[in-house]
């Protein structure tokens, strides 16, 4: 099974879409719907602070009745940011996600964050992963 960095040099990459604790909730779904994405980093000199997702969206600012272009990112985001290394196996990415409830991962090293797992990129793989086992095991059981 491949590592979270074996995931990350295979993803298409546009980098780290990320947005400033400081700015409005509006300028972060602009970013979501440009990039069709689901959540974005949330960065701050630097540093991962929190993540930003179209969850904390819904709860936050659609359920609460507050306005998009009035309220900061530093206000709604998810600020206990669960991450992975890139020496993790997708495996343990997977049960992360799962037992936390998650549907982005961070994959951070030496508090640097590499990039971004969705839980589609990590299901991706597991699929991939079990067909190239299947496809071996045929191959033994016909030889």
């Amino acid at each position: 099974m491949k590592t979270l960095q074996q995931i990350l040099n295979n993803k298409h990459n546009q980098g780290i879409i990320s947005i400033a604790p400081s700015r409005p909730v509006y300028d972060a779904l602009v970013i979501l719907a440009e990039y069709e994405i689901g959540a974005l980093a949330v960065i701050k000199d630097g540093n991962l602070v929190g993540i930003f997702s179209e969850r904390d969206y819904a709860r936050e600012i659609i359920l609460q009745g507050r306005s998009s272009k009035s309220t900061l990112i530093s206000e709604v985001m998810t600020d206990k940011v669960i991450t992975a290394n890139p020496a993790d196996l997708v495996e343990s990415a997977m049960n992360t996600m799962l037992e936390k409830r998650i549907r982005h991962l961070p994959v951070v090293e030496n508090g640097k964050m590499l990039g971004m797992l969705s839980i589609g990129d990590v299901l991706k793989e597991t699929i991939d992963y079990q067909q190239e086992l299947i496809r071996q095991l045929e191959s033994y059981i016909h030889s």
